[in-house]
């Protein structure tokens, strides 16, 4: 493999020392036209980022660095991998789940499987300067992508692989959720089956995981030059974050498996109520102030105040309030039941409660159109689609936030990226 040109105005790569500071300001990376640039000065504005991967956990994780400023190139095989059009589709047959993944990158496709498109990948990978040599990937085996394949090219580096499996094979978020033991602790407290959740929590971490993986390598090479080959697996995310989280030390001191709780919360009090007009809440009472108000609201604190006598137990203790869960749960559901949402609504909004209405997503839609939506979800024209929502992302910068950017079409900056980064040598 040949030593990637220099591009005009670019650091040369190999042996190149990035210095701290010396990334350029907002707004003087994209070439006019190849990528949308927000007006708004973002703290990643300047970061060149090559992605290749699908699914969720890589592309979450350039999304990510892409709503902070960086510009992030996803690179396809011709015709794109197997989730360009994975459900949910829109009216006419694209994805909105791969647009809603990719919005504001610009999309590459080269014939990787041959070795002109993978030379060329990894020309891309190791060009920019300063600026670049980043790789997001979870492409796991294959020696033409290899980390010492790259760093001979570019010591500097920055390689950020998802995996599946700790020892690097593969897996998917729900398969490492089965794995993981907590579909077992997830469903009715009745059910006789182990429940995958639907919301890919392990991509979704992983994919944060991923994102904060590159800004430390990036902050290391800034201040000593030095490149890192970072590895994040979801069975690693899954497994650190049932143990940060009590799961497994639990059952390694008790030798017990944590039961399921239906909509009961675990280790302390919250309960579903049912109301009179066929909606049900979520009530959660985590502190002694909150579990005060909720009797308070509700005029059980009578009733409540003899049952602890009764039962021996301090309700302003969250572990006895989980342990007797279902009595007390029995005592305060009557108040509910006897009130509509907007009932339960008025009585509650100057309460300590925590509280919340179970919708589901058509009610979240029409909600968006109140003056109650998100404020970071917004309704956009967008052509396959016709009126979408799109994000700009959860972090929330000062001042007016700019219109999310949107998907782009597989392949559809191809030759621009080429030209720009590889000039006349990328045919």
């Amino acid at each position: 493999m040949q030593r990637p040109a220099a591009v005009a105005g670019t650091v040369p790569v190999a042996g190149t020392v990035p210095v701290a500071g010396t990334v350029p300001v907002a707004g003087t990376v994209p070439v006019a036209g190849t990528v949308p640039v927000a007006s708004t000065v973002l703290p990643l504005a300047g970061l060149r980022v090559i992605e290749v991967g699908s699914f969720v956990a890589v592309p979450s994780a350039g999304l990510a660095l892409r709503q902070l400023g960086a510009r992030v190139i996803r690179v396809d095989p011709v015709g794109g991998v197997p989730d360009i059009g994975r459900w949910p589709l829109g009216r006419d047959g694209r994805s909105l789940y791969w647009a809603g993944l990719n919005r504001g990158k610009e999309s590459v496709v080269l014939d990787l499987a041959g070795p002109a498109g993978q030379m060329t990948l990894r020309r891309l990978v190791c060009a920019g300067g300063a600026t670049g040599g980043i790789l997001l990937s979870n492409i796991s085996g294959q020696p033409w992508l290899a980390d010492q394949l790259l760093r001979q090219h570019r010591p500097d580096l920055i390689y950020v692989q998802v995996v599946g499996t700790s020892d690097g094979g593969p897996a998917v978020d729900y398969t490492v959720n089965a794995a993981s033991g907590l579909a077992h602790a997830t469903g009715p407290e009745d059910g006789e089956s182990p429940v995958n959740h639907a919301l890919p929590a392990w991509d979704l971490l992983a994919g944060a995981q991923a994102a904060m993986a590159v800004l430390a390598a990036l902050r290391r090479r800034e201040s000593t030059g030095e490149g890192a080959c970072l590895r994040v697996a979801l069975e690693d995310v899954a497994a650190a974050t049932l143990t940060t989280l009590g799961f497994l030390p639990d059952a390694h001191l008790r030798l017990r498996n944590r039961p399921p709780h239906g909509n009961y919360l675990y280790g302390t009090f919250g309960a579903e109520m049912p109301l009179s007009d066929g909606n049900r809440i979520m009530i959660v009472a985590l502190t002694s102030r909150q579990w005060d108000s909720l009797l308070e609201v509700t005029g059980t604190g009578r009733a409540v105040t003899a049952l602890a006598g009764a039962l021996d137990a301090d309700f302003r203790s969250e572990g006895d309030r989980y342990l007797h869960r279902h009595v007390l749960a029995g005592l305060l559901r009557p108040w509910f039941e006897a009130r509509s949402l907007g009932e339960v609504s008025a009585a509650l909004g100057g309460s300590r409660v925590l509280w919340a209405p179970f919708r589901r997503f058509t009610d979240v839609v029409r909600d968006l159109h109140r003056a109650g939506g998100s404020p970071v979800v917004t309704e956009m024209p967008e052509e396959g689609f016709g009126a979408i929502l799109a994000t700009t992302g959860p972090v929330r910068l000062g001042g007016a936030s700019d219109a999310p950017a949107r998907a782009p079409r597989l392949g559809q900056h191809t030759d621009s990226v080429l030209s720009e980064l590889l000039g006349n040598d990328h045919g």
